[in-house]
């Protein structure tokens, strides 16, 4: 599907362009970004700008980060969020419209989401909505959000239901991925943005699959040219796919390669007792399994990306979030889902190595699949 570039790039500072016509940004990716002058040149023009963090990663790089950009304006606020998807609410979107609006914050205030995929995700649905629009920057630390959720312009919260389901489409106006602030994450949650990575494989890029299992311990081991090609690629092949359909209505939809499956996880067990990218790793081997049964990739392949996903530390076994009637439950949460069409649920499945599309699929199928799959 999408022209492989499996070489390791050299150069200290990669960008990749979303093209979107006036909407179009470019992802900065390098060691250092952070305290570079070149990554907040050319940023819409304010007084005011208000950084948006979480109490994990403030103590860490929001000194830093506001360093860097008092240059350009006259006045930089910080309001800091609880960590963690549980709080991924109205409550904590809150904090930040009143931050803004205590602050007496304008129309053209700029917002810099510093943080992973919540705070990323609530900065842009907050930038999206006060005063129905003010540009917001993704400066993401976590490599979930540098691969995959700072780029292509989906905000949201969740609601107890579902996962997602409140927000809007709204694209950043810059993405700055500073590969230095992975050092800090924790080795779970490295491993959950591995999950995003390996997905780019399967579903448009075989090459780069290859790519992953070769160097996937080189990945875990934070190895620096490993990573930036991986959020490189990554990056490439997303905004591959959002310039091409930017709200998702067709193309776009093979991003959620697993996902269906993993937000029933993460819906079913509570916000946060799985992460994210567990819950997608995961929800990839159920959805290849389900590939597999539909008659679309071998039982070598399902064998094959399980294998990966294990490697990369995550859970290949979905739990089982009700003893009476499992799959039933799975399956009550994915007609939550935002590709279901009249309550029928649409999985992104395989439709051979490197290819993916989105179809339903029989309850009964569904329902063996979740109980092969399943603890």
């Amino acid at each position: 599907m999408f022209e492989s570039t499996s070489s390791l790039q050299t150069s200290p500072i990669q960008t990749v362009a979303i093209s979107l016509d006036d909407r179009s940004y470019d992802i900065q990716i390098g060691q250092g970004l952070l305290s570079s002058l070149a990554s907040w040149t050319g940023l819409p023009k304010a007084k005011t700008a208000m950084i948006v963090t979480n109490d994990t990663i403030a103590p860490l790089y929001a000194a830093a980060l506001r360093s860097a950009i008092t240059p350009h304006y006259h006045q930089v606020h910080t309001v800091v969020l609880p960590d963690g998807e549980a709080h991924k609410d109205w409550q904590t979107l809150n904090l930040i419209f009143d931050a803004l609006l205590g602050q007496g914050c304008d129309r053209k205030t700029v917002l810099f989401a510093l943080g992973g995929g919540v705070v990323g995700d609530m900065t842009g649905f907050a930038a999206a909505s006060y005063m129905r629009g003010v540009p917001f920057v993704q400066v993401p630390t976590t490599l979930l959000s540098q691969v995959d959720s700072s780029v292509g312009g989906k905000t949201a919260i969740n609601h107890p239901l579902g996962k997602n389901m409140i927000g809007a489409f709204y694209q950043p106006v810059r993405v700055v991925c500073d590969l230095n602030t992975l050092a800090t994450l924790p080795p779970r949650e490295l491993s959950a943005g591995l999950a995003e990575v390996i997905k780019y494989g399967p579903i448009a890029d075989m090459d780069f699959l290859a790519w992953i299992e070769s160097n996937i311990d080189a990945l875990i081991a934070q190895d620096p040219s490993a990573l930036a090609h991986a959020v490189q690629r990554s990056c490439e092949i997303k905004a591959w796919v959002v310039g091409q359909d930017e709200r998702e209505a067709g193309l776009r939809a093979i991003l959620n390669f697993g996902h269906t499956f993993g937000h029933a996880i993460e819906a079913g067990l509570g916000f946060g007792v799985w992460l994210h990218g567990e819950a997608v790793g995961c929800g990839m081997v159920m959805a290849a399994e389900l590939s597999h049964r539909l008659g679309q990739v071998d039982a070598a392949f399902v064998a094959r990306l399980r294998a990966l996903i294990a490697r990369a530390g995550l859970p290949v076994r979905g739990p089982v979030i009700e003893a009476a009637d499992n799959a039933g439950h799975y399956i009550e949460h994915m007609r939550l889902d935002k590709k279901a069409i009249g309550g029928d649920i649409q999985f992104v499945v395989l439709n051979g190595p490197g290819k993916a599309t989105v179809c339903g699929a029989p309850d009964t199928m569904v329902r063996e699949v979740i109980n092969a799959c399943c603890a």
